[in-house]
């Protein structure tokens, strides 16, 4: 299980990453909401062990330690840190990817029959930036479990892709409950899709279904857990040149954890 507990990254001016929590298990799919790319990006990057947290905690089968945290997960296609580069065939970025696999699983893991075996041969000749969003999807998520000790995916943005959700929430769902392999599956996303009623949280804030957020945000649910509003929201920078210098911050810092 993958537990959050207000955690939190200071930035220059305003956070990184205000205070958040969330919960998700095995065989469970989270949507995580937040309206900056910047933010979800930093939350996306804590969550795998990528990116050190100023405050708070965040567990992975009740450990802490960031090692066991990054080597249990799998960060996907986050804008400036792991996306492909979209001059690369998906031949190519099979053979990168696979090439990074640890070395007592790496041996079998030749492109060309990898390709075959998750059927991926129809596209192993375009380009990344030809794939549609849920071919994209299967894909790097495919390429990620690759290395069977992967059990928590981390998934950066994927509706940036397709403002469609079935473009990538079937896939993400399908991952979660395999029988085979339940994997903990968390997606930061820019809202939640129309009709998902399943565990959601909201950058800055926490719930436990996405049913629950409305009377959380007007204030009328008298049983949640009270939030003030410097705990709920961002402070956003009052001029361009801070949100440029935020910009820049959150770019500084994906650098580093690559």
């Amino acid at each position: 299980m993958l537990s959050v507990q207000q955690l939190q990254i200071n930035g220059r001016r305003t956070d990184l990453l205000p205070a958040t929590s969330l919960q998700v298990q095995r065989g469970e799919l989270i949507l995580v909401s937040g309206e900056g790319q910047d933010q979800r990006t930093a939350l996306a990057l804590a969550l795998s062990g990528r990116m050190k947290s100023s405050d708070g905690t965040l567990t992975w089968d009740n450990t802490s330690k960031v090692k066991r945290i990054r080597l249990a997960s799998a960060l996907i296609d986050s804008p400036g840190v792991n996306e492909p580069e979209q001059h690369l065939s998906v031949r190519d970025l099979v053979t990168e990817d696979l090439s990074l696999i640890p070395r007592r699983y790496r041996g079998a893991l030749l492109s060309k029959p990898w390709l075959k075996v998750n059927s991926f041969e129809d596209i192993a000749d375009l380009w990344i930036e030809q794939l549609p969003a849920h071919r994209r999807l299967e894909l790097l998520t495919s390429l990620a479990l690759a290395d069977p000790a992967v059990d928590l995916l981390v998934v950066d943005s994927p509706d940036r892709h397709s403002a469609d959700p079935s473009a990538w929430l079937p896939r993400l769902q399908a991952l979660a409950s395999d029988a085979g392999r339940p994997l903990a599956v968390v997606a930061t996303v820019s809202a939640l899709p129309e009709h998902w009623d399943g565990p959601a949280a909201v950058i800055g804030n926490s719930v436990s279904h996405a049913a629950e957020a409305e009377p959380e945000q007007g204030g009328a649910d008298a049983e949640a857990e009270p939030v003030t509003a410097t705990e709920a929201t961002a402070v956003v920078p009052e001029t361009p040149l801070a949100e440029a210098e935020e910009h820049q911050e959150i770019q500084d810092l994906q650098r580093t954890a690559k």
